[in-house]
Order: structure tokens, then sequence, then C-alpha cells
């Protein structure tokens, strides 16, 4: 009977073998995978992979011809919700948070409230820091929307409790310090926050105290201002575990340090920041929890399903939405047809004024100034930076904003970065525009380097520097520097000696006075090396030999050695000149006057011969006349 039994009986079934990683499913799972495909491509998931927005929209636009009832449409309307939610919750700060409210009304945060706190749960993990942010929001929204504040707090207290549990300390301090700010703004009763102390504080151990001292620092001024007793209490709990000593010694310095910061009254952290105090206290709704109550977290609000009724729940969601923002379309409309009206008798008497209207304010300038400002000061290379900066297409004229800013931030740095001078350089190859900017650039602030100072002037120096020395700018920028006693100042020479100095580093030497040396160029540079007046040759030298540079005067040097013999070679030069001209000057009147004379006679050669014997004698009788007279005078002098 047994054998019979056990023939009849089936064979048990095998096991299922453990699929290896790399091996594939059965049939139906295969199927599966499938399904959630084309699930994917009908509602523009991707499933991981990058799909380019245009792609997207053409899936869309292939749903948009659905039924409303239909799953592929609830489906792409959900995942529309989704990331909806999630884009406002993590694009909230504290500048925008008045703004991202009403557009995030304008989602069905019925159908989605459960999305809402997941993205809130979500961003607040990843960015405790924003906590009090994320609180506020959700103290607005619970004003409008009780349910969604209700479910927040079930959330985050079922999950510091199993945070608690695992031990999970990062995991739990964040959770306690949303629980803190919610108590905070009065979503959860300061009871909540009173028990989660007594919870931590029960069995003291070094993360759980650690813990309670992080939560009371959050929750300590609304406790003092609602419920001292209860404040009290904690924080003699706090120094029986002081005095106990069974903790660790930087744990024990966290309650010293909680105690005086309770000294001041909690000020380092307020309750509710002055911007975020969004909301009346007598408008908020404040729900009594519990950590001991069965709470029902209602993961399925997560998760799609297919609404039978979902166009009735959209209308109904729309009333709503009108009913909290309000319906002010029929209102600016009527209020449109009320201006028209009231504008049309002055309009008609009233000739428009024509032409473009200008703005004075230069709004638009100090926007650019303060987009080029973030996009330097927020780059990781000069390269990233000079694209951004060449994508903001800078109208004709407005270069020397872009240079002064760049300058001007070099100049604020405690020292110098090759950073600024490699993104000058890269605009200065770029087009011979920014060149001459640069140029004009230089010229202003050597005009005002007095108004520097000495770290300022020493960065604004080495900035020039790089770009000469990569010739980048054009040498002839030095043509503005004039190097002598009067037209210097004491600012401007230090700028000269780091300017010098710096490119002797770069080119070295050899090669700078190759540069100042250079015929072509002599012009340019008459201003640092000046040779009109030996007073102001003479300064330059002894400037250019203090700093280390003494070899850049050699030419200079040779030039004032031989300035004498130049300047005596000058005047004979002259004097010679002077007295050819009067020679010429002489031989021209006496060709002028023996030319007269001979026009009127023609004689013969014996009249000319007696005249000229006549003038000998005459010159002849003269002369011995002279002799005469002057022995005459020899004698009458030595008589007396």
């Amino acid at each position: 009977m047994g054998e019979e039994q056990a023939r009849g009986a089936s064979p048990p079934a095998p096991k299922r073998a453990r699929l290896e990683p790399g091996e594939r499913a059965d049939a139906g799972g295969a199927d599966v995978v499938a399904q959630q495909q084309a699930e994917n491509k009908a509602s523009g998931r991707t499933g991981g992979i990058y799909v380019p927005p245009f792609k997207i929209a053409a899936l869309r636009k292939q749903t948009a011809g659905l039924d409303a009832s239909s799953r592929e449409f609830q489906k792409l309307s959900w995942e529309s919700l989704r990331k909806g939610i999630n884009g406002h919750v993590n694009k909230v700060n504290v500048s925008n948070i008045r703004s991202i409210v009403p557009e995030l009304l304008e989602l069905n945060l019925v159908r989605g409230r459960g999305l809402l706190c997941r993205a809130l749960m979500k961003a607040q993990l990843a960015s405790p820091g924003f906590t009090h942010i994320y609180a506020a929001l959700a103290a607005v929204l619970n004003t409008k929307l009780p349910e969604n504040g209700e479910l927040l707090l079930k959330r985050v207290v079922v999950g510091f409790r199993r945070a608690y549990k695992r031990r999970d300390k990062v995991v739990a301090t964040a959770f306690a310090k949303f629980l803190g700010h919610l108590v905070n703004h009065q979503i959860a009763h300061e009871l909540v926050a009173l028990q989660l102390l007594t919870v931590l504080l029960d069995e003291p151990t070094d993360d759980s105290v650690e813990i309670a001292v992080n939560f009371t620092k959050e929750v300590g001024q609304l406790l003092d201002q609602v419920s001292p007793a209860g404040l009290l209490a904690v924080f003699e709990r706090f120094r029986g575990i002081l005095h106990e000593g069974a903790i660790d010694k930087r744990v024990q310095y966290t309650i010293e340090g909680l105690f005086a910061l309770r000294k001041t009254g909690f000020l380092e952290y307020p309750a509710v920041p002055e911007e975020l105090d969004l909301v009346e206290r007598e408008d908020q709704i404040t729900f009594e929890l519990s950590l001991d109550d069965k709470i029902d977290k209602e993961d399925l609000l997560d998760v799609f399903r297919v609404d039978d009724d979902f166009e009735a729940h959209e209308a109904a969601w729309a009333d709503i939405k009108r009913e909290i923002l309000g319906d002010d379309e029929s209102g600016s409309d009527d209020d449109d047809e009320e201006d028209d009206d009231d504008g049309a008798e002055p309009t008609a008497a009233t000739p428009a004024v024509g032409g473009p209207i200008q703005d004075l304010t230069e709004t638009d300038l100090v926007n650019l100034r303060r987009t080029i400002y973030l996009t330097i000061m927020s780059s990781v290379g000069f390269e990233e930076c000079a694209h951004k900066l060449m994508k903001l297409d800078i109208r004709p004229g407005l270069e020397m904003e872009l240079c002064n800013m760049l300058i001007e931030c070099c100049s604020q740095e405690r020292t110098y970065l090759r950073y600024y001078g490699l993104l000058g350089q890269r605009f200065c190859v770029t087009t011979r525009v920014w060149q001459d900017a640069f140029d004009k650039a230089f010229e202003e602030q050597y005009a005002m380097i007095h108004r520097l100072e000495t770290n300022k002037l020493r960065n604004v120096a080495k900035f020039f520097a790089h770009l000469l020395h990569t010739d980048s700018l054009p040498w002839t920028c030095l043509e503005y520097v004039r190097l002598n006693e009067e037209e210097t100042t004491s600012s401007s020479r230090i700028f000269i000696k780091i300017l010098m100095q710096d490119l002797a580093e770069n080119l070295g030497l050899p090669t700078l006075r190759d540069r100042f040396d250079d015929q072509y160029m002599r012009d340019v540079f008459a201003g640092l090396f000046p040779r009109e007046n030996p007073r102001d040759t003479r300064f330059s030298i002894n400037f250019f030999t203090s700093i280390g540079l003494g070899g850049l005067t050699d030419a200079l040097r040779k030039h004032l050695k031989d300035a004498p013999k130049l300047v005596m070679q000058q005047q004979m030069a002259a004097a010679k000149a002077a007295m050819a001209d009067d020679d010429g000057s002489d031989s021209d009147s006496d060709s002028s006057s023996s030319s007269s004379s001979s026009s009127g006679s023609s004689s013969s050669s014996s009249s000319s011969s007696s005249s000229g014997s006549s003038s000998s004698s005459s010159s002849s009788s003269s002369s011995s006349s002279s002799s005469s007279s002057s022995s005459s005078s020899s004698s009458d002098s030595g008589k007396k």
C-alpha cells in the first residue's frame, strides 16, 4: 500500500536555480521588461537613458490625442506632475519662496501629495542646511492643504523612528532637524519635541546625546517661549548626564556649548527667520502626533494608479485651485477694459510721443557688470570663464566694462592669480578690439595708479606684465610711461618697478634689453629711457640700477657719456653753418656790385692801367701816411 502510494505520488518539484548576473530570466520576465519599456516610452520616461528634448516632445505629441481616462494619458500626467513637483522643490530658496508657492499650487497637490512629501524629505536629506526653507514651504502649503502637512509629519516621525532603531546617526539627525523645524512652524505640537528629547536622553549614548543637543539647538528658542518648564527639565537632564561623565569628552563639550547658547537666548538659532515668517500664527494648523502612535505613511500615494474618475478629480482640483489662488483673469480683463474706456478720450486729444525709450538709470550696465563679476568668480578655469563671457554678446562700445571688471577682480585678490592674466590673454588674442580696450585700460590705470593700495598695485602690475611678456598686448602701451622726477609719483615708480622686474623674470634680461634697444620702437620707449635732458637720463639710469635692472641702461649710459662731445660737435657744426651762410651772403653782394659798375664803362686798357696805377699810388700813399701817423703816435706816447 505504501509502495503504491509512493508510486502514485508526484515527484517533488526541483528547486529553481539561481540566475547569474549575465543570464536572462524566463519568458515571463522578458514580457514584464518589455511591458515596462513600453510604458516608459509612452509616458516619456527613458529608464536612465538620455533622450533629447525634441524626442520627448514628439512622444508627448503622439499621446496628446489619447483619451483622458486611458492609462497612457494618466501615466503621462503623473510623470509630468512628479517632474514639476521635484523641479520646484529643488530650486526653492529664501529669495524665491514667495514665487515658488503659487507655481507649486498650480500643480495637483491633492493627487501628488505623496510625491510632494517624498520630494521634500529627499531634498532635506540631501541638503540639511536648507531644512528651514523646506519647513517654511510646508508651513505655507499646510495652511491651504492640511492633509499635505499631516502626511509630511507622519513620514518624518516614521523615518526618525526607523533610523533611530537602526542606529543610523546621519539619517536620524537629519529627520530630527526636520521635525524640529516643523515644530518651530507649529505644524507639529511642541509636545512631540519634548517627547523626542525624553526618548533620546532616557538611555544616553554618545550618538543619542549628540542628536539631542542638535535638536535642542533647533527648538530651544520656541520651547523657551511656549514651554519653559519642559525646557528646564531637559537642561536638568543634560546637567545630570554631564555630571555622570559616562559619555565621551567631545559630547560633553557639545553639552557645555549648549548651555552657553542657552544664556544668549538661542540667538544663533532663531525658531523662524524673519524672511521665512510667511504664515500668521492663527492661520497655522497644528497636528498633535505622538511618537508612540500607530502611523500609516500611505506609501501607495507615491505609486501610480489608474483613476477611474480622473476627469472628475481634475475638475475638483481646478475648483480648489481657483479658491486658493483666486480667479484673476476676469478681474484683469475688466480692469483692462476700464483702463481702455478711461483712456480713450485723453489719447484722442493728446498725440502719442514717438521715438525709442532711453534708459537713463543704466540698469542694463549694472546687470552686465554683475553678470561679468559672477561669471569670473564662479568659473573653475580661465577657458570656461572666457567661453561664458564670449557668450554674453557684449555690445560694441562696452568692452571696457569687461576689462575694468577683470582688472578690479584681479586687484581684489590677496595675491596675484595667473588665472586673470590667462583670461586677459585669451581675450587679447581673439580680436584687435580687445587689444585696443586693454591698451586704453593700461593708460587709465597708470593715470590713476596713485589711488591704489600697494597690494592692488602689485596685482595690476603683474597682470599687465603677463599680457606684455606673452605679446598679447602691444608694447606701444609703454609710451604712456614718462620716467622722470617731475612726472612720476611713489606709486607710479612702484608700478614701473614691479612691471619691469616681472618682465625681466619671464623674458630674461638680455631679451628684454634687445626689446628696448630696438630702433623701430625707440620713440615708443623714449619716456622710459629719456635722452633729451641729461637730468632725466640720470634719473632713469639710477632708477633701473636701484631695482636691479641696470643692464637695461647700457645704451643710456653710453649716450650720457658721449653727450658733451655730441653737444660740442653740434655747436661746431652750427657755427660752421652760420659762417657758411655769412660768406655766401657777402659773395652775393660783391658780385652784384661788380656787375653794376662794369655795365656802364668799356674803356681802353690804357685808361684802366692808369686808373690802376693811380689807385695803387693812392693806396701806397695811404699806407705811408698811416705808417707815419703810427710812428708819430708812438713818439708822442714815449714823450709822455
